[in-house]
């Protein structure tokens, strides 16, 4: 079984920075792609980055250039470092474990943590 804890979230203003760490209780950390989704009110939840366990990455396209992941495969954690923070970028973040299976992928979910950017 996989539980992620997440920590690092807060207030911050307009122009700030935070990090985010998600740690990974499970077996399978090395092989699972680990990401960072947000979602905003009302809004759905959207892809912030993810990193595979090649260390390839992706974000997405409103966090270019400001966000960067990491992933620590020896302590079994991924981070997040949000600079340059918007208001926009307001939402609870969720990491976010897909575990390849023979038939697909599995994911596995935390309990969110929020961040909250002052303008």
């Amino acid at each position: 079984q996989v539980q992620l804890v997440e920590s690092g979230g807060g207030l911050v203003q307009d122009g700030g920075s935070l990090r985010l760490s998600c740690a990974d209780s499970g077996s399978f950390f090395r092989i699972n792609t680990m990401g960072w989704y947000r979602q905003a009110p009302g809004k759905q939840r959207e892809l912030v980055a993810s990193i595979t366990s090649g260390g390839v990455t992706n974000y997405g396209n409103s966090v270019k250039g400001r966000f960067t992941i990491s992933r620590d495969n020896a302590k079994n954690t991924v981070s997040l470092q949000m600079n340059s923070l918007k208001p926009e970028d307001t939402a609870v973040y969720y990491c976010n474990a897909k575990r390849p299976t023979n038939w697909g992928s599995v994911d596995y979910w935390g309990q969110g943590t929020q961040v909250t950017v002052s303008s």
